[in-house]
């Protein structure tokens, strides 16, 4: 059964991302009042220095008396946070394009030798506009800064850059993607030497740097076909990718004669970076059986047939639906542009398809990762799964029941990263079996240290493979799944907050649960409150309130990272659906009263 994340708006009703020309989806009301003079003198230097790029160029003259254009350009910068830059593609400082990915390069540059690190920095991109041309510029700005730099020769997955800078031995590395965001967005995330997305004290660190750096005056900078002739920039060889491909085959937990590998599979990469390295993995592991949607097959950044290229949304499977309902399939999957998360579609009892959500595919994953382990006698000693507190509660359940522990970090996948390099560190990485975010990321093993598309692909069609050669369908066992641990309904409802003041008001909102609020009346009564603005259970501090509910109910309230929005995500325990969805629009109405 899947989630459908439920949307509460004001009544001042905000946009989705992407559908303004603000990144944060709130856009102020047009005019034409005066700039104030420090965007003027911006624009007017962006004019005279920012010529390299020609669509840049085109922008700034076309937007020459359009000074609400110079305020939404100029305003601001991008922020750079754990996530790097992320941003809607075109002129100014509040923009990506060549300029703020040159900055934000010297930037990284500039900490890496402050930090004396390895001189080595490996970079990748999707199949998003201008992602090589960004991870060209990148790499020539990092090139003149004397690092030696590696760059995959074609898009690769997000998996694959954090493996590259593990297996290179770099200092860092750079994905240049926007992940699942609309096609007129990119973005510039940063890897530290671990494999690991950066976390809080590093990224403020090269923010630092970067702030400190001027935008043109400040930037070194080397042709990119000048770096490569000087040997400063090499292409990354295959032999990166077969390595890659050599440790997300090794996760296997299934012999031949085990499974059925005949099983009917219709894939889509969402016209992003997934076609060869998940077509490859699957055909090197005997799955031969796949059919690719055409339509969604190759890399094209402006995604013609899923606005929103996000497996989470189902617009963005209907394709692959249609292509299974034709063929009969036994499973759907699609890969996001940069192939770091997974969505899947099975047929249920009477054989219509039913997307699975993020929740539902990490339950039957850690199930079949822990009940192989176990009968195969290769459950570690000191076992441990690692899911993010947003991510449903019938997790710990399913691994408590294999003698596994299951360790909440904070939301992102690179705490779950970070504990797996800690295990690393104290000799113990063996001990990690899955990591699992309700946002469908997964990980089975320790060779890289984000979640992998690539790999969790290949594990799902093991499963559904292993489950069907028993006679059993993927749905069929999610229900068994409910029969022995409870049923467990899992929503996430957005609270989105328009306008110059929306963060201001989301902010006194949180204040006032803080101060003791009354948030639930219908819902089942509190337990507990946890509070993570100053950290708990060794987790760095973070703006989030956990609140546990008697009957085995959870409900987590955090802002957004990247919007003006206050998300809350509900896990309810109950006897049937029936059952659990009636808790569920009670907790739902409580969010709703106290918001309104």
């Amino acid at each position: 059964m899947s989630e459908r994340p439920i949307e509460i708006r004001e009544s001042f009703e905000s946009k989705e991302p992407g559908d303004s020309k603000e990144p944060n989806g709130s856009k102020e009301p047009s005019g034409r009042k005066e700039p104030g003079e420090a965007i003027r003198r911006l624009y007017e230097r962006w004019r005279e220095r920012a010529k390299e790029d020609r669509e840049v160029a085109d922008e700034l003259a076309a937007m020459e008396n359009d000074f609400q254009a110079w305020e939404e350009a100029f305003g601001r910068e991008l922020s750079f946070g754990t996530g790097g830059l992320r941003g809607i593609l075109g002129a100014g400082t509040n923009r990506m394009n060549l300029h703020t990915v040159a900055r934000a390069s010297q930037g990284l540059a500039h900490y890496i030798r402050r930090k004396q690190q390895s001189a080595r920095i490996a970079i990748s991109y999707d199949s998003r506009i201008k992602s090589r041309l960004f991870a060209e510029t990148a790499a020539g700005v990092l090139a003149a800064n004397e690092l030696e730099v590696y760059l995959y020769p074609e898009l690769a997955p997000t998996p694959c850059l954090s493996f590259a800078v593990r297996y290179l031995g770099c200092a860092a590395g750079v994905m240049v993607t926007a992940s699942h965001n609309p096609a007129n967005y990119n973005g510039y995330k940063v890897y530290q030497a671990d494999g690991s997305q950066i976390t809080g004290e590093t990224a403020a660190a090269i923010l630092a740097e970067i702030q400190a750096t001027d935008m043109f005056d400040g930037v070194k900078r080397l042709p990119f076909s000048d770096g490569l002739s000087a040997g400063r920039i090499h292409y990354i060889g295959d032999e990166v990718m077969t390595a890659f491909l050599k440790e997300v085959k090794a996760q296997s937990l299934a012999k031949d004669d085990e499974v059925d590998k005949d099983i009917s599979i219709v894939y889509s990469p969402l016209n992003g970076t997934g076609r060869k390295p998940v077509l490859r993995a699957l055909r090197e592991s005997g799955y031969t059986s796949v059919t690719v949607v055409k339509e969604q097959e190759e890399p094209d950044g402006h995604f013609p047939t899923c606005p929103k290229p996000n497996p989470e949304v189902r617009e963005a499977m209907e394709l692959g639906l249609s292509y299974a309902a034709r063929c009969g399939a036994d499973l759907v999957l699609a890969t996001d542009p940069d192939c770091d998360r997974v969505g899947i579609a099975v047929p249920d009892t009477k054989g219509s398809y039913v997307l699975l959500s993020g929740n539902e595919t990490g339950v039957l994953l850690l199930d079949y990762i822990c009940r192989r382990r176990v009968s195969r006698g290769q459950m570690p000693k000191n076992p441990l799964c690692i899911k993010t507190i947003v991510t449903t509660d019938l997790a710990k359940r399913v691994a408590s029941h294999y003698g596994v522990r299951c360790l909440d970090v904070l939301t992102g996948f690179k705490y779950i990263g970070e504990q797996i390099g800690r295990l690393e560190a104290a000799g113990s990485a063996d001990s990690f079996l899955f990591g699992l975010e309700e946002s469908y990321g997964y990980l089975s093993g320790s060779y890289v240290r984000d979640k992998d598309g690539v790999g969790a692909s290949l594990l799902i069609c093991e499963m559904c493979a292993w489950y069907r050669h028993r006679g059993i369908r993927l749905w069929e066992r999610l229900m068994q799944l409910y029969e022995e641990y409870g049923y467990c309904l899992n929503t996430q409802h957005s609270f989105a907050f328009a306008g110059a003041s929306g963060l201001v008001r989301m902010q006194k909102w949180m204040e006032g649960l803080r101060n003791g609020a009354v948030l639930f009346k219908e819902a089942p009564p509190v337990i507990s409150c946890t509070d993570y603005a100053g950290g708990h259970d060794g987790l760095p501090a973070s703006d989030v309130l956990k609140y546990e509910l008697e009957g085995g109910s959870s409900v987590v309230i955090r802002p957004s990272g990247t919007e003006p929005k206050l998300k809350a995500y509900i896990s309810v325990q109950g006897a049937d659906r029936a059952a659990a969805g009636e808790i569920e629009r009670r907790i739902a109405r409580d969010l709703q009263a106290y918001m309104t």
